[in-house]
């Protein structure tokens, strides 16, 4: 056999070694070798603007894209609110209603689509509605196209922040929104157990596997309290993990959270259904590690990052453009990430072989050691009352403050390298920068006043007055979200009705 054979064997472990797509999945759910959902994230001004960016990435061949929201948006607050100012269309696509929905995925064919993301975790029941409206006005049944809801609130108040109610009633509304799923549209997506901006606030590995699957036991227990059985719940996550530079930590860390999840779900869920312990990945390269000081090195950093992601055997992938530490992409930067998933991907030879690091001596002892300690953490965590006490308490932010203070600590001696930053510094030269167009925010707040003028207020009322009387009797608030916007009710007010209900966030002293 040659090594141009394009036949050679995809797994060289010996005999009695642990294979890949068996319990615990140490080494990967699947033993076939697959390449990854690549999707990049992309989204800013407004509905039309980032339609025309999302097409030139499909056409660029993405398999899915995540949609980046602006800040108002994932606060639930509408574009022509004074409390928007200055940040419509930022950090992200501007999405006032279901007719930005429509615009946004004009062209774009939903059952052709194995994923379409988002990060807006504090409105994922909302989102999760926007598209099933949106599926039902175009004809198509929701569960015929991939979605994936990160709707991952506990991690708000623990990283990020855009947390809008209380913890309690926060995680009421993310579990309305997986039993409504897992229910009606098994095939999607709705949670995303994210460690992600835990590990990007300065979390060890450790922290970020262990905080992120507290905050899954929050979500599984209180389904398994509604009755909802783990099967039917456990195969519909993903979880959404960091890629940094430290190739082999990082793949050990991927390696150990499959195999602390599959222990999880057995022994202590007792799931039955093995897709219940196969923990799917959706990993992101770290936009920590990005530099605005000679950003081209970013490329290098998002290729190495990339490459981690293949010899890890994640199920999707995005990576970030080298331009990310000043602003949003341009197409140009975009395509470049793109392009760097799919050299890895189809040139390299990565993703014909499972698990190549297997057997290694130092990824070995080190995917042991970090499941030891991500159990030991989390052991800690149940002990002192689980996630929402971890929240309340302040636990999970001083804990992870203090990991950042270390994490910055390293870089500002020099004991932890930053090429161009604290070492082999050089005068950057100016790189072309996105630029939003400033007449942006005015237009979204005024196609939000157009459309109130134009919709049906009675049917929006009714929608809202249900969505009122579902929450004070204990319902689930799906049903009713998702008629409010298909008669076009704006985020912030069905989130105005809930926060009439949950009240709104209040940080403790200490926060």
């Amino acid at each position: 056999m040659s090594w141009d054979d394009p036949h050679l064997q995809v797994d060289y472990a010996p005999e009695g070694a642990e294979r890949p797509g068996e319990y615990p999945y140490t080494r990967g759910v699947s033993d076939e070798p697959k390449v990854w959902i690549m999707g990049q994230y992309a989204g800013f001004g407004t509905a039309k603007e980032s339609n025309a960016r999302f097409r030139a990435l499909l056409d660029a061949g993405v398999t899915g894209f995540s949609v980046a929201m602006d800040l108002p948006s994932q606060m639930g607050i509408d574009s022509d609110d004074p409390r928007a100012a200055g940040e419509v269309g930022r950090v992200g696509v501007a999405i006032d209603s279901l007719a930005d929905i429509e615009v946004l995925m004009d062209g774009i064919p939903l059952e052709e689509l194995s994923q379409v993301r988002t990060t807006a975790n504090s409105i994922g029941y909302l989102w999760a509605a926007l598209f099933v409206a949106l599926a039902e006005k175009r004809g198509v049944h929701p569960d015929e196209f991939g979605m994936f809801i990160q709707n991952d609130v506990l991690k708000e108040f623990i990283a990020r922040g855009t947390q809008i109610f209380p913890p309690q009633p926060s995680l009421r509304l993310a579990v309305d929104c997986i039993e409504h799923v897992a229910r009606e549209t098994p095939s999607w997506v709705p949670l995303a157990m994210s460690g992600y901006h835990i590990r990007e606030s300065g979390a060890s590995a450790t922290q970020e596997i262990a905080f992120t699957f507290a905050n899954a036991r929050a979500y599984l227990d209180e389904c398994v309290r509604r009755g909802v059985d783990v099967d039917q719940v456990a195969p519909t996550l993903f979880t959404f993990l960091a890629i940094t530079t430290d190739v082999l930590p990082e793949v050990a860390k991927f390696r150990a959270a499959r195999r602390v999840w599959a222990r999880l779900m057995r022994e202590r869920y007792g799931a039955k259904d093995p897709r219940s312990e196969q923990l799917r990945i959706f990993a992101f390269t770290a936009g920590s590690t990005l530099t605005a000081q000679q950003p081209m090195n970013n490329v290098v950093r998002a290729s190495v990052e990339a490459t981690v992601a293949a010899l890890a055997g994640v199920q999707t992938l995005h990576v970030s453009a080298y331009d990310e530490a000043l602003g949003v992409p341009t197409e140009a930067a975009a395509t470049l990430a793109l392009r760097t998933q799919q050299v890895v991907a189809f040139e390299t030879g990565l993703t014909t072989t499972l698990d190549p690091l297997a057997g290694s001596y130092a990824v070995e002892q080190l995917t042991d050691e970090l499941e030891a300690s991500i159990w030991a953490l989390m052991d800690d965590i149940e002990e002192c009352g689980g996630a929402l006490e971890a929240i309340g308490s302040g636990r999970f932010a001083r804990d992870l403050s203090e990991a950042a203070y270390r994490l910055a600590q390293r870089v500002e001696s020099g004991e932890k390298t930053v090429v161009g930053v604290n070492r082999f510094p050089a005068p950057t030269e100016p790189l072309e920068v996105f630029a939003i167009d400033p007449a942006t925010e005015e237009s979204q707040a005024a196609s939000v006043r157009r459309l109130r003028q134009t919709r049906d207020q009675a049917a929006v009322e009714a929608a809202l007055e249900r969505l009122r009387t579902d929450v004070q009797a204990g319902r689930s608030v799906m049903p009713a979200t998702i008629e409010a916007v298909k008669a076009y009710a704006t985020l912030g007010e069905v989130v105005a009705v809930l926060k009439e209900e949950f009240g709104s966030w209040q940080p403790s002293a200490e926060f």
